[in-house]
This record gives structure tokens, C-alpha cells and sequence, in this order.
């Protein structure tokens, strides 16, 4: 080895040799050996293999685009039963989820202090008839005596008004008897309508108060579905209703808590007036048939608006990164070099985005292993059917 440095440095003897020419030229025999190898072996020692990645032609076709909503489901009758009097609640004759019919007996208060009212009413409405009667007798008594001359007019005149105070006073006794047997008859509590009944939070016994909730009946043979959509998806359910109202009608479907789809098709009945002002939607009523009363009062699920584009350009979402709140894709040009572009979305469905701006039918997009590429990387592509990513959504 000495011998070699020698002959590489002609100019210094062995005994001028430090540790660091012997470092240094054995790193470069290194390295030139390894040089030597690959020239060899015939191949190129920068070559480095191309990334395979997924790319999906980008295509117009008309697509039927669908938005998903959180749905409250609620009893198009839902009434709460409250006391009107109070009382002992005497008799429950109904069970909790069982159905009724309009003007069944549902609660029984204790009556007997009503009833000592209505008696006692009734009773004022016998004396004030009376007082009536006798006031009438008094004054044909004193019209006789005028009509002689026997009293002055002025005795008649105050004949008549005790016959006007009498009766005001069998009107008011005949008011007072039918309050008496009205808060009587509130002492039953009916069914107002045909329906379900809910929860009944009270036991036979307890001590019931003016306004107390005894119970609730649902009328379920129909329910409506409340949601909410957003401004700008409101304005596309216009406009393309406007434009095309023989592909969009008001038919929606819902989607159950269980993922399943409910069999009956409800119908958009009504909007709201006026947007919600800290969320910025508009509340939508759709109304579905329950034959079956599958779905009940308080319910969720998600109502399914659709709408068709005669030329929708759908971008998969995997495809799309962001940066500083906007859009960008990787297009592959020709020559399979990856360039960053920007695009404008017009709304999003499932996992796609339609595109307004900046992609054209024809671009091919890396669909998947977008983290790890560069502007103006080369890549080798594999190609993807749009189609079967559509009918997998």
C-alpha cells in the first residue's frame, strides 16, 4: 500500500506519508472500483425506476347527481294530552303504544268535588229563575196600578229594571252551570283523534294539576320528514326543475337508520320562507305514507335529492389535494410528466367532485398516490376505467 502512495506521490517519501493520504486515496480506489463495476456490468448508475400510479381520463356524460340530508321524521298529528282541571287521577283505561280511536276514554279524574260544583250551581240557577219570576209578577202588578193612576210612572220604571237585574242574574246562574258541568265533563280525558299513544308518565293515584301532561297521541298513518338544504344546492334544485321539469320531479326517498331504504316514496311538499341565518339552509318538508307505522314520531334518517346534469364532469375526490383553500390535481401530459393544476368545483356528490373550471374532458388525473409527487415528476401510468369508479359510488 505504501509503495502505491509512493508511486501516486512522487514527491513525498514514505516517511512524509500521514494517516490522511492514506485515508484519502483509499477512499477514491473505492469509489473507482465501484465505478469500474457498474460500467461493467453495462448499466446506467443514475437510472431510477418510475412510479406506477393509478390515472383516470377525465370524461363529460350526463350523470344524476344526488345529495344525502339529515332527516327528523315527525307525526304529521302529534298532540299532547294535559289535564284541564285538577285532581286525583282516578282510572288510566289505555296502555303506552297502543292505538285508539277519536273520543275513546283514555283518564278518569276524581269528580265528586265537580259534581258538588254543578249541584250547587244548578241550585243558584233554580233561585235566580225564581227571583225572575217574582220580579215579573211584581212589575205586571205595578203596570195595573199605573194604568189606574193609583202610582206614579216612576214605581214602573223600577219594576222593569229589578226584572233586567233578574235576569242578568239567571244568566249568570245558567253560565256558572255550564262551567260546573264542563270542568265536569274535563274529569274524562278523550282521545282527540284517531293515533298511537305515547309514554304515559303518570300512575293511577297521582295528584294531577291544572296543565299536566298525562300523555301524547301521534297520528302516524302519515308522517313528514324535515331537512335542511344549503343555499347554493337550494338554487341548483330550482334551476333545474325550471329548466328540466320533465326529468325532476318533487319524488324523494328516505334512507333509514339502519341503512335500509323506506318502500314508500315520499313527495316534497313545502320549503321555508326564509333562510336560517346562522346555518345558511333552508328547511324542506317532504310528506311519506306509513301504512305499516314503520316509522314513528322523533324518528332519523336522510332524504336523497337528485339531479340530473346532461353534461357532468366528475372528478373522484382521492384525485384532489389542497393548498391554502384551493383545488389542485396532478394531469399527465404525453410525455407522462405529472403537472399541478388548479380547478374550480361546482358541487360534490358522494365521492366526486363536478367540475366547473380548469379540467377538460380528455385530461388524464392521478387518481391515487397524489402525497408523494412533485411538479414535473415522470411516472408510469396505469390506467383506470372512470366508469366502474362511478358504479361503485
Amino acid at each position: 500500500m505504501t509503495d502505491l502512495l509512493v508511486k501516486l506521490c512522487p514527491n513525498s517519501g514514505p516517511r512524509q506519508l500521514t494517516w490522511s493520504h492514506y485515508t484519502y486515496w483509499a477512499g477514491t480506489l473505492a469509489l473507482a472500483a465501484t465505478l469500474s463495476s457498474c460500467s461493467a456490468d453495462g448499466k446506467n448508475p443514475t437510472a431510477v425506476a418510475l412510479d406506477v400510479l393509478p390515472v383516470v381520463t377525465m370524461k363529460a356524460s350526463e350523470q344524476e347527481l344526488f345529495h344525502d340530508y339529515v332527516a327528523d321524521v315527525q307525526a304529521v298529528r302529534n298532540v299532547e294530552v294535559r289535564a284541564q282541571v285538577a285532581g286525583f287521577l282516578e282510572h288510566i283505561y289505555v296502555d303506552e303504544g297502543r292505538p285508539v280511536k277519536k273520543g275513546e276514554l283514555l283518564f278518569r279524574l276524581n269528580a265528586t268535588a265537580y259534581q258538588h260544583r254543578l249541584s250547587q250551581a244548578q241550585a243558584a240557577l233554580i233561585s235566580a229563575e225564581a227571583q225572575a219570576s217574582a220580579a215579573r209578577l211584581e212589575r205586571g202588578r205595578v203596570q195595573q196600578l199605573v194604568e189606574k193612576k193609583i202610582v206614579a210612572k216612576t214605581d214602573l220604571d223600577l219594576a222593569n229594571s229589578k226584572v233586567q237585574d233578574a235576569a242578568g242574574r239567571v244568566a249568570e246562574a245558567r253560565a256558572g252551570v255550564a262551567s260546573a258541568r264542563t270542568s265536569l265533563e274535563y274529569t274524562l280525558i278523550r282521545a282527540p283523534f284517531d293515533g298511537i299513544i305515547d309514554r304515559i308518565p303518570l300512575k293511577m293515584g297521582s295528584v294531577v294539576e291544572e296543565g299536566t301532561l298525562l300523555t301524547s297521541v301521534s297520528d302516524l298513518n302519515e308522517v313528514y320528514a324535515y331537512f335542511n338544504v344549503g343555499e347554493g344546492e337550494y338554487l341548483q334544485y330550482v334551476k333545474a326543475r325550471q329548466l328540466h321539469p320533465d326529468r325532476h320531479s318533487d319524488s324523494v326517498r328516505l334512507t333509514l337508520a339502519d341503512g335500509s331504504t323506506y318502500p314508500q316514496e315520499g313527495r316534497i311538499e313545502t320549503t321555508e320562507s326564509e333562510f336560517n341565518p346562522n346555518t345558511g339552509s333552508l328547511a324542506f318538508r317532504a310528506r311519506f305514507a306509513n301504512p305499516q307505522r314503520m316509522l314513528k314520531h322523533g324518528a332519523s334518517g336522510r332524504i336523497r335529492l337528485t339531479n340530473t346534469l346532461p353534461t357532468a364532469l366528475l372528478l373522484p375526490q382521492r384525485a384532489v389535494f389542497e393548498i391554502q383553500d384551493k383545488n389542485y390535481v396532478y394531469v399527465v401530459d404525453n410525455a407522462n410528466t405529472v403537472h399541478r393544476r388548479n380547478f374550480v368545483p361546482q358541487t360534490r356528490t358522494g365521492d366526486f367532485y363536478v367540475v366547473s373550471t380548469g379540467l377538460q374532458p380528455g385530461d388524464r388525473v392521478v387518481y391515487e398516490g397524489v402525497a408523494g409527487l412533485k411538479d414535473g415528476q415522470k411516472i408510469t401510468p396505469r390506467p383506470m376505467v372512470l366508469d366502474s369508479l362511478l358504479a361503485a359510488r
